[in-house]
């Protein structure tokens, strides 16, 4: 039974070269933020600068198996945001205990953002200006007009 040619035999075609035509640049996996207005931890020290990470199918999955997220379903953005935020100003650690005494408007933000670089894949969002009614992109990031 003769199942085809031999891949040295085979046309130039039917190449198996499977090389990318250019460098993809390596996936982001990060994205720094700036709170709203930002964390005060017990010394009275705000934190508002951080970064979060791509989450993945466990940091989802998780939160499930979590006592209070079991008890209030509503504690689950808590508890994943925890997870996924890597770094906050000079806390040593963040997790759902730092996230809970957030502001409301901060975690809003920071639901929003995760969203943004999880489904989306970007921070950008398209804004209007109330005035001119100009339309343009801002990075959510924090990043600084200007820098890029």
């Amino acid at each position: 039974m003769q199942r085809g040619p031999a891949l040295a035999d085979a046309s130039p075609e039917m190449s198996t070269d499977v090389r990318p035509a250019a460098q993809e640049a390596p996936l982001r996996t990060s994205f720094d933020f700036e709170l709203p207005r930002g964390f005060v931890d017990g010394n009275g020290v705000t934190h508002r600068q951080g970064t979060m990470r791509l989450a993945t199918a466990r940091d989802e999955l998780l939160p499930l198996y979590d006592e209070r997220v079991q008890e209030n379903a509503a504690f689950t953005t808590v508890v994943l945001l925890g997870r996924v935020i890597t770094r906050l100003g000079g806390l040593p650690v963040v997790d759902a205990n730092v996230v809970e005494n957030m502001f409301a408007s901060d975690v809003a933000f920071l639901q929003d953002f995760y969203r943004r670089i999880n489904a989306e894949g970007h921070t950008r969002a398209a804004v209007t200006c109330p005035e001119c009614s100009h339309r343009f992109a801002i990075d959510l990031s924090g990043g600084r007009l200007g820098e890029s």
